[in-house]
C-alpha cells in the first residue's frame, strides 16, 4: 500500500474527461459511467490510505457557459446554465462513489437543496474529517467565474495541501501539443511563469488566487485515472506549479 504525499487534497475534474469517448456534433459530449467508475475506483484507493478528498467538477461535458453560449445567450444566464451542468457531473460521480461503498456529499454553491447540500465551508472540512469525500459543484455560485476559479477558491477555504488539475492534457506545455508536435512540456514552473509567459494552464484568475495563497497545483492527464493515485503516491506526474 502506497504511502500519501499529500494529507488533503482538492481534485479539479475537467467535465469533458467524463465523456470518455462519446462524441456529439465534434465535441465531447455526455458521461461516460465506465469511465467514471474506473475514475472513482482510484479516488476509493486514495481514500482507503487516509487522503482527504474535495472534488470540483467542470460542466464542459453539457455546457460551457461563455464558449457555447456564443452571445447567444445572455453572459450569467449562460453560467447559471453551467453551473447546472456541473451539478449533473456531481451527482454522477457521488453515486457511481456510494456504490462502491465510500461516504460522499454534494454541495452546491448555490442552493439546490432537493439534490444537495448548500456549501458550507465548516460543514465541508467536517465531512473530510471524517473520510468523506466532498464535491463541490456549481462552480462559485457567480457567472464570469471558471470552475478552475472555484476549484482554487475551495481549495484555500479547506486548507488543502495541493490542488490536483485534472485535464485532458498531460502538462504544460510552451505551444499547443495537438498542433505543434515540438511543443516542449514544463516539468516544474512558477506561477510569475504560467501569467508572463501567458500559459494555458487556467485562466489568469485561478492562476493568481493560488499564487495569492501559496497552493501548489499539479495539472496531468486524466485519460488514465490511475494518474491521480500517482500523484497522491509522490511520483512524478504532469507539470508543477509552485
Amino acid at each position: 500500500m502506497a504511502e500519501a504525499k499529500y494529507k488533503r487534497v482538492l481534485i479539479k475534474i475537467s467535465g469533458e474527461v467524463l465523456a470518455g469517448e462519446n462524441v456529439y456534433d465534434g465535441k465531447r459530449f455526455g458521461i461516460d459511467i465506465e469511465f467514471v467508475r474506473s475514475l472513482c475506483l482510484v479516488i476509493k484507493r486514495c481514500s482507503e490510505i487516509g487522503v482527504e478528498i474535495g472534488i470540483v467538477v467542470g460542466g464542459g461535458n453539457f455546457w460551457r457557459g461563455v464558449k457555447d453560449g456564443g452571445g447567444k445567450i445572455e453572459r450569467s444566464r449562460s453560467d447559471h446554465m453551467g453551473m447546472l451542468a456541473t451539478t449533473i457531473n456531481a451527482l454522477a460521480i457521488a453515486d457511481v462513489l456510494e456504490k462502491m461503498d465510500v461516504e460522499v456529499r454534494v454541495q452546491t454553491a448555490v442552493d439546490m437543496r432537493a439534490f444537495a447540500e448548500p456549501y458550507v465551508r465548516l460543514r465541508a472540512c467536517r465531512h473530510l474529517e471524517k473520510g468523506r469525500v466532498v464535491i463541490f459543484a456549481a462552480g462559485t455560485g457567480n457567472p464570469y467565474f471558471s470552475t478552475d476559479t472555484a476549484a482554487v477558491l475551495r481549495a484555500a477555504e479547506i486548507d488543502a495541501d495541493i490542488i490536483l488539475l485534472a485535464k485532458n492534457v498531460d502538462g504544460i506545455y510552451d505551444d499547443d501539443p495537438n498542433t505543434n508536435p515540438n511543443a516542449k512540456r514544463y516539468n516544474t514552473l512558477s506561477y510569475a511563469e504560467v501569467l508572463r509567459k501567458q500559459l494555458k494552464a487556467m485562466d489568469t484568475t485561478a492562476t493568481s488566487l493560488s499564487m495569492d495563497n501559496n497552493i501548489p497545483i499539479l495539472l496531468f492527464a486524466l485519460d488514465d485515472p490511475e494518474n491521480i493515485y500517482r500523484v497522491i503516491a509522490g511520483e512524478d506526474v504532469g507539470t508543477i506549479v509552485k
